[in-house]
């Protein structure tokens, strides 16, 4: 009967409990200062954040590029984004500190550590140390949100940086999308209890509650099932589609003078046309003429107006012949293009 009834809105007791548990046994994350809410998928997380910390004209530090889906948000609230540039191994903390020095009233720092969408990039250890030491500097909070971080197949887990909190001013935001299946839409925060109490209001007057039904999927998934082998089988799955996509883009569009992030998980490919190409006009003409859908890098920009030369490749979606005709498809385009 439960299934069928309205419910908390903090969300369904046992996967709250169940995932408290875990995630504190495997990942360090929780504390006697935090709390869990169930959202309806990660971007709810991202959106209530905002909602709570944010008014009109308040400042949110990002990474540049950084996903769509959550700088529009902040966008929608009326946030001001400020980026901050990535390097190889994550946000570039000197950047970042000066942002802090020019904004001191920042409301929060958003960050995706793991894989990070659109760049695939992973944030150092010593990086991860180096924001939170900055973060209580400035006295400003973290979302960390980490939809790609059980999807690691290459390299060892990086500690998640809510890991290192000791004063309550990391939210986690974890999720079922890649993992499970996206259209269940759970998402689940920890977070410190005073503010993921506001955040819960704010959910009342979106939701009410995450949908039962898909809530006690995932329980029950994660009380039946090997959870862990299950993590593992997925691993290799992208593991081995990871890597025939890097050996198309390798054979394809390298040699047009394309290059790309390396990467250790996650879904995605970063590549980059040699200066003076037209990037939005290469991934147009890539739909139009080649009937292949990649996304342009300026959708996943800070500021909307910078130059950009990357495009976006992702891997989980598209069966491998689909994989191989398409990149083969944009090396011809690039061929055509480029010479």
């Amino acid at each position: 009967v439960d299934v069928l009834q309205y419910s908390t809105t903090e969300g369904y007791g046992p996967l709250r409990s169940r995932l408290t548990s875990y995630m504190k046994q495997k990942h360090n994350i929780g504390r006697d200062f935090d709390n869990i809410l169930i959202t309806s998928g990660a971007q709810q997380i991202v959106e209530l954040v905002a909602k709570v910390l944010c008014n009109r004209g308040d400042v949110v530090i990002c990474e540049a590029p950084s996903f769509i889906g959550s700088l529009n948000s902040f966008r929608s609230l009326g946030g001001r984004l400020v980026g901050v540039p990535i390097e190889s191994d994550g946000m570039d903390t000197a950047a970042l500190e000066r942002a802090l020095k020019a904004n001191p009233d920042a409301k929060f720092i958003y960050t995706i550590p793991n894989f990070q969408n659109p760049s695939g990039i992973t944030m150092s250890m010593e990086k991860r140390r180096r924001l939170y030491a900055l973060a209580r500097e400035y006295d400003v909070v973290i979302v960390e949100d980490n939809p790609y971080g059980d999807l690691r197949f290459e390299g060892e887990d990086i500690p998640a940086i809510k890991s290192l909190d000791e004063d309550g001013r990391v939210v986690y935001a974890g999720s079922f999308s890649k993992v499970l299946a996206p259209a269940i839409r759970v998402g689940y925060t920890i977070a410190p209890a005073e503010l993921l109490q506001k955040m819960i209001v704010c959910k009342q007057g979106e939701d009410v509650h995450t949908a039962m039904w898909s809530q006690m999927i995932c329980e029950q998934y994660m009380a039946t099932v090997d959870f862990e082998a299950h993590l593992e089988d997925l691993r290799s799955i992208y593991r081995k589609k990871a890597r025939l996509m890097i050996s198309l883009v390798e054979e394809y569009l390298v040699p047009a003078g394309i290059t790309y992030a390396d990467i250790q998980g996650g879904l995605f490919v970063w590549c980059r046309l040699p200066d003076g190409v037209d990037m939005p006009a290469f991934c147009k003409r890539a739909v139009v003429d080649y009937k292949v859908a990649i996304v342009p890098g300026n959708a996943f920009l800070v500021n909307e107006t910078d130059p950009c030369q990357n495009f976006r490749l992702n891997f989980s979606t598209p069966t491998d012949e689909a994989m191989k005709t398409g990149v083969a498809r944009l090396g011809a385009l690039a061929r055509d293009i480029l010479g």
